[in-house]
């Protein structure tokens, strides 16, 4: 098998010395990717174009190395290839007409060729000889320049000639590596799995910071996500996973900050958070996938203030993007499924939030924070090559109920605003009211011959704070999710 590749054309404009580098790249990460599909695998560059090759076959490996290449930034295209070496001209017009003959009867065809080295005779003329050839001795229809139904492509460099056979997208952009590193905001939903692929395949190497906010189910969500995008189109590159404990910020807001302020606040927490990460690791940008007017924290006056809080640049490649466009590109690269399944946290849900929040209240509001929480939750921050995310994924066991178990007692840990639009009503159990905020310090003060059920309206919050309790000890505690 042989495959030519084709650079993206931005590399293709650059400086010599650019070009050249970014190239270099590209050709290491391909050989990363392939090499280890199989043995005699062979990836070679020169100015033009990269290739790939190998003597086996299989059609197995074949669609392997096609599902590789499709998914490496920085390749426009790539195309499968016969590679003959000639003296003369008649030699190419020979060569075309035995290799493409058996698809060309019966319909239109045009011919494109590049060349490049040094002949007696131009690209037009080796498409005018072939062209002829195949007009005379196949059964083609005729030649159609605009439309055909089949166009035969050659590139003839020196004393060889590559017949192109199928060609297939390739995935753009630039190879990783060739750009800066950045942190990606990971939350295991749509949006912020675009907005990393997107910083991938623009060549930046990608990190993932996750705020565990909905527990280990969510965290397991994100994981499964984060490894899909780096396998499919970043495993050139180790990158890591660092997943931020971040209930007692959560709880900290809930305390301490108005109900309507409190997803601003959250979100000016992460970008402080993450801008320590990216400091720690010597990283110069964070990467979000907001979308302006999504939701409330991000209309343009909140996402000013937001941007406030960190202290390196903030890029969101989907800003403009509609989240119909948002799902779509999910969809394309893999993430949309696995998104779909991931739960969402229930950790802060504001009561009629604002979308202009006002600068000078959102000081006076932080002004009381405990800031040394920023220092803690980065210090218990883990750390995970992203290459192991399956390999140690953390779990508890947690009972979890549809219908409450008879005698048990429901404790609602939904914030005090959530329960007052909604309140939960049992007729054969007792429900207790205890937000989730307070849960960890209050539960010692429940009578311990009971068991509790914990409730929150998407039941994540409520699986998060019952694995906390089982690791204290406690052992009657379970999750009641109707």
């Amino acid at each position: 098998m042989h495959f030519v590749i084709k650079l993206f054309p931005e590399i293709i404009i650059k400086s010599p010395p650019v070009r050249r580098h970014q190239t270099k790249i590209l050709h290491d990460n391909i050989q990363r990717t392939v090499k280890p599909l199989g043995e005699g695998i062979k990836v070679v560059r020169d100015w033009e174009k990269i290739e790939v090759l190998t003597q086996s076959e299989d059609d197995e490996l074949k669609q392997s190395i096609i599902n590789r290449l499709s998914s490496t930034p920085g390749i426009s295209k790539f195309s499968e290839s016969v590679t003959f070496e000639f003296e003369e001209l008649a030699d190419i017009a020979s060569l075309a007409v035995d290799h493409y003959a058996k698809g060309l009867a019966n319909k239109t065809f045009g011919v494109r060729v590049k060349r490049s080295g040094q002949h007696k005779f131009n690209s037009m003329d080796v498409e005018r000889a072939v062209g002829s050839a195949i007009m005379t001795q196949t059964g083609a229809s005729g030649v159609d320049l605009r439309e055909p139904d089949r166009w035969v492509e050659l590139e003839v460099r020196e004393n060889r000639v590559f017949l192109l056979g199928q060609s297939w997208a390739g995935l753009g952009g630039f190879p990783i590596g060739t750009q800066d590193k950045v942190i990606s905001l990971i939350s295991g939903g749509f949006d912020s799995s675009v907005s990393s692929f997107h910083a991938m395949r623009r060549g930046m190497l990608t990190h993932f910071l996750f705020f565990n906010i909905g527990g280990r189910a969510h965290e397991v969500a994100t994981r499964k996500i984060v490894h899909h995008l780096w396998q499919q189109f970043g495993s050139s590159h180790e990158s890591r996973f660092v997943s931020v404990p971040f209930d007692s910020i959560v709880s900290e807001i809930a305390e301490k900050i108005p109900a309507n302020y409190a997803t601003v606040v959250l979100k000016r927490c992460m970008m402080r958070c993450a801008s320590l990460m990216a400091e720690k690791y010597q990283i110069d940008a964070i990467t979000t996938g907001e979308s302006v007017g999504q939701v409330s924290s991000q209309t343009l006056a909140n996402l000013r203030l937001i941007d406030e809080a960190a202290s390196c640049l903030v890029m969101r490649p989907l800003i403009n993007l509609d989240k119909g466009e948002i799902i779509d590109t999910a969809r394309r690269i893999g993430t949309a499924k696995l998104a779909e399944g991931s739960p969402e946290y229930c950790g802060i849900n504001s009561v009629r939030p604002t979308t202009k929040a006002n600068p000078q209240k959102l000081a006076e509001m932080e002004a009381g924070f405990n800031s040394d929480l920023f220092d803690l939750v980065i210090e218990q921050a883990r750390q995970t090559p992203v290459s192991k995310l399956l390999e140690d994924i953390p779990t508890l066991p947690v009972d979890i109920v549809s219908s409450p178990t008879p005698g048990a007692i429901v404790v609602d840990v939904r914030h005090p605003d959530e329960r007052m639009d909604n309140e939960l009503k049992l007729k054969e159990n007792e429900v207790v009211a205890i937000p989730f905020f307070e849960i960890q310090k209050r539960f010692a003060d429940q009578p311990q011959e009971s068991n509790y059920l914990l409730y929150c309206d998407r039941g994540i919050m409520s699986r998060l704070h019952a694995e906390l309790l089982l690791e204290a000890g406690y052992q009657n505690v379970g999750v009641y999710r109707p």
